[in-house]
């Protein structure tokens, strides 16, 4: 059984008149504090959840031999994830960047309360037992959920409930890495949520807040402080091929997680998924244990030119010296990496895509460097240009380039590499738009149809509902009625069109006052015509439940004006105009703009 949020009616009551003595911006800065505080809590509590199983599961490993227990610990943690989500949440948590652009899209912002804490539990067990994913995505829907949770609560509308998610998902971020611009411009580019004054204030609150909260419960250090070295312009080719080589080993990433998550994912049976995704992810960690969880420690290693650190706790320990299985070794993690990550996820784990990123992006950024320095051409800082592949990746994967390079400068504890930054995150992201389009998250929606984000026409028609827009004050009539009856009802309607519906309440066509000028003031054929006669049909139905997308796609092709109404049995129900349509929409549209 799902568990469910419940607060006290008076303690509701109590929230919701004190909200209302605050203007709308002093309701939303206080608001945006809150939802940082909740989100940065939960982005620490995450991480070190994760850190705690895996140290409690492999601490005690010996580093210079493998461990057979990397073939069960994933699919351990994979099934006590699976029983939960199945038997407790009963409903889908994975890949949460992709979950809370849906929410924005198609859910208006609602996000249901369970995902305030069961992508952080589902996580932990999965990630701590090995499977090959991150944090980010999951806690950044767990910020959402709890922006968006708020909002619901006070009964706010779309428009706020969508920046309080904002601002759950920036929160999320820059607790997570204590990077409060990564936090922002993540939302602003990634979520696309509306840069404007309203929007940009609440953020900052809410991205400070979560950092703050950070630097007070884990210290003030960043994530990869005093590992960079000086920029060299001479090295600006190299940057350049850095960020052709990541762009492709992105559009690799992107493609091979659809198509095998998708081959998972076609499998009906959660046994045999599980089983299959379990058995394949522990023989890939006992052969390259790099790819258990997260892989940061591995980064760090590689970062503090530790590069023996891969073969730890490998049956390879003792080639850690040889100069071009190293190279060789980190083609594996490249390669591999991608197909652990998404046969945790298809198998039923609950992880992200961004952690994974960053990792690739790391180990391509050291193997072209440590290549580079070992074919003698030219020397250049592997520490660097491993950073720089991570932003390189993240701006490929996720087509966030600006993201990209704020989160590395923050991570790193300055902008040393702001200039190497920007060169391979710009070409990492030119070469794979060539051939992707959309990111990693948007593209499972924009193949369903359901990503309006990044549009804002297609976002406010999703806020127009047919039952709110129907018109039923059009007169009907019956097929078997006289052309008499017929003009007798047109003298009491202010209409043009006239309905037809018989004894079922089924349309059957419609009549147009242009169509029978010419005999109905002919009282020779009152009573020799007949409705059915001179009816026609109409162009096309629209149902009371159906997307205002796929109606005014019906107005563009039919070129009509009005359309009739069905409910869900076909009974008629009224007709939608477009000009009704045309109206609603320009007003939502100020509303939806509005600063």
């Amino acid at each position: 059984m799902e568990f469910k949020l419940t607060i006290p009616l008076q303690l509701r009551s109590y929230i919701t008149r004190q909200s209302r003595r605050l203007t709308d911006q002093q309701l939303i800065y206080l608001l945006a504090f809150v939802v940082g505080l909740g989100s940065g809590f939960a982005a620490i509590l995450l991480k070190h959840t994760i850190h705690l199983v895996k140290e409690m599961l492999t601490s005690w490993f010996s580093a210079d031999t493998g461990s057979f227990l990397y073939l069960a610990y994933p699919g351990i943690g994979i099934a006590i994830t699976v029983l939960f989500v199945r038997y407790f949440v009963k409903d889908d948590i994975g890949h949460g960047i992709t979950k809370a652009l849906y929410a924005i899209s198609r859910k208006e912002s609602k996000i249901r309360p369970h995902n305030m804490y069961s992508s952080i539990v589902a996580s932990s067990f999965t990630i701590g037992f090995g499977g090959s994913v991150g944090a980010e995505a999951p806690i950044v829907l767990t910020g959402s959920a709890i922006g968006s949770n708020i909002g619901q609560f006070l009964r706010l509308n779309y428009k706020k409930i969508t920046l309080l998610l904002g601002c759950g998902a920036a929160g999320a971020v820059a607790g997570i890495f204590k990077a409060p611009l990564a936090g922002i411009v993540f939302t602003l580019e990634i979520l696309m949520l509306d840069l404007t004054l309203a929007s940009i204030i609440p953020l900052l609150i809410a991205s400070v807040t979560a950092t703050g909260i950070s630097y007070l419960l884990m210290g003030a250090d960043v994530v990869f402080s005093n590992m960079t070295q000086g920029f060299v312009i001479g090295n600006i080719p190299y940057y350049i091929f850095l960020g052709i080589f990541c762009g492709f080993v992105a559009l690799y990433f992107t493609r091979a997680t659809m198509y095998l998550e998708g081959r998972l994912n076609e499998i009906l049976s959660p046994v045999r998924k599980w089983l299959i995704g379990a058995v394949a992810l522990g023989v890939l960690i006992f052969f390259i244990p790099p790819l258990y969880g997260e892989g940061y420690g591995i980064l760090n290693s590689l970062l503090s030119q530790n590069s023996g650190a891969i073969f730890e706790n490998s049956i390879f320990y003792g080639m850690q010296n040889k100069v071009w299985f190293v190279l060789i070794y980190l083609v594996l993690i490249l390669v591999f990496k991608v197909v652990a990550m998404a046969c945790t996820n298809g198998s039923g784990g609950v992880g992200g895509t961004f952690g994974p990123t960053l990792f690739m992006g790391g180990i391509a950024g050291f193997f072209i460097a440590r290549l580079i320095n070992v074919s003698g051409i030219h020397q250049v800082p592997e520490t660097n240009f491993a950073l720089v592949g991570m932003g390189g990746m993240m701006a490929a994967v996720m087509h966030a380039p600006l993201t990209a390079i704020f989160l590395i400068a923050e991570i790193t504890g300055g902008y040393t590499l702001f200039m190497p930054l920007i060169v391979v995150s710009v070409v990492s992201f030119i070469t794979i738009r060539g051939f992707e389009s959309h990111s990693i998250y948007t593209k499972r929606l924009a193949k369903k149809g359901d990503l309006i984000t990044h549009n804002k026409d297609k976002a406010v028609l999703t806020l127009l509902r047919v039952d709110g827009l129907v018109e039923t004050n059009f007169k009907t009539i019956r097929p078997d009625a006289t052309l008499g009856e017929l003009v007798n009802l047109i003298s009491k309607s202010k209409r043009n069109l006239f309905p037809v519906v018989n004894k079922n309440r089924k349309i059957v066509g419609v009549v147009l006052l242009d169509d029978i000028r010419d005999i109905m003031f002919k009282s020779s054929k009152y009573s020799e015509v007949h409705v059915r006669d001179i009816m026609v049909d109409p162009p096309e139905i629209v149902n009371l439940d159906e997307p205002m997308e796929s109606v005014v796609h019906k107005f563009e092709i039919t070129k009509a004006w009005n359309l009739p109404v069905l409910d869900e049995q076909d009974h008629y129900v009224g007709f939608l105009s477009k000009s009704n349509i045309f109206s609603a929409y320009r007003d939502l549209l100020k509303e939806f703009s509005d600063e």
